[in-house]
């Protein structure tokens, strides 16, 4: 008789029990990989969030026209504690940091209302060598910058600051120049100029001729101070190293007063250019003269030996 074959129930209970615990051991580890992949997510995007940006809705093209102001938008979002600094292009010089400005030209600004994302750049009496591209930067890593063109587009006559068409009132206010106004200083020595004025100026600018003085020019040694008094505005310009090319007028014009003018001479030497041809046809007149008399004396004592031989040999 044979016995029939019974097929342990052992195996499929543990085989029972294991499945369970590997489907969720699975399903842990993939809850996990999510959970990794939406926190590392999340991360990124604070980081992206807090980082500063350019809400870029101003003009990336400005025109202003010469003499006027022309300002150069610039708004950043989420600052934080960077740095905004406004560079010129061409010469990559830092014009301004926050609201500091870097520049002896004082005709470079920042315009910041408080607690406003504005950080917008102003140039006052704005003139053909401004034209070309400056540049909004904020010194993330890496750094951010935005880009704006500006063009002076309109061509102004420079008047005559001392023109008798102009038409003052005798009470208005006015700058006057320090000191004299015609002045001679040798070259290579330091030209200073300095005017005040009986109100206070917002801002001094000075002109060389026709010309603005151009403190980043490539001539150096340009600097420019303003102080303001009790009664009114001083303003003192400095130039290093003067040069005959440093001759000319000069005038300090304050915003909305009568402008001065001083007149510079830059000498080679101790005396002005005119006064030393004086002196030398002077010295040269003074030798001949002083020739002529010892060539007079000469003939006159040869003449008087003669006579005295003459009148010795007659006795005899």
């Amino acid at each position: 008789m044979s016995v029939p074959f019974v097929r342990s129930s052992s195996s499929d209970n543990s085989s029972n029990k294991i499945k369970p615990i590997i489907y969720l051991i699975l399903h842990f580890n993939i809850c996990l990989h999510h959970i990794s992949a939406s926190s590392f997510l999340n991360v990124n995007d604070l980081t992206t969030i807090d980082r500063p940006y350019f809400d870029d809705i101003s003009p990336r093209n400005v025109s202003a026209v010469v003499d006027e102001a022309a300002i150069l938008r610039c708004r950043v979002k989420n600052k934080g504690n960077r740095t905004v600094s406004w560079m010129r292009k061409r010469d990559l010089h830092i014009l301004t940091t926050n609201i500091y400005t870097y520049t002896g030209d004082q005709r470079f600004s920042v315009i910041h209302p408080p607690s406003s994302d504005d950080w917008d750049l102003k140039i006052d009496y704005a003139q053909p060598r401004d034209s070309g591209i400056y540049e909004c930067q904020v010194n993330t890593e890496p750094k951010i910058n935005l880009a704006v063109t500006l063009e002076i587009t309109a061509e102004s006559d420079i008047r005559d600051r001392n023109s008798e068409r102009l038409y003052y009132d005798s009470k208005a206010a006015r700058a006057k120049i320090l000191g004299s106004t015609e002045i001679h200083v040798k070259r290579d020595s330091t030209i200073a100029l300095a005017c005040s004025v009986n109100v206070h100026a917002s801002s001094v600018l000075w002109y060389h001729g026709s010309s603005i003085v151009d403190f980043d020019s490539l001539r150096g040694g340009i600097s420019l101070e303003t102080e303001k008094t009790d009664v009114g505005t001083t303003s003192r310009l400095m130039l290093t190293r003067a040069s005959l090319r440093d001759s000319g007028n000069y005038t300090c014009v304050p915003n909305g007063a009568i402008p001065a003018s001083v007149r510079v001479h830059v000498l080679t030497g101790e005396q002005p250019a005119a006064m030393q041809t004086s002196v030398a046809n002077g010295n040269s007149a003074c030798s001949a003269i002083i020739f002529m008399c010892l060539i007079i004396s000469e003939e006159t004592l040869l003449r008087i030996s003669n006579l005295a031989q003459y009148i010795h040999r007659s006795q005899r």
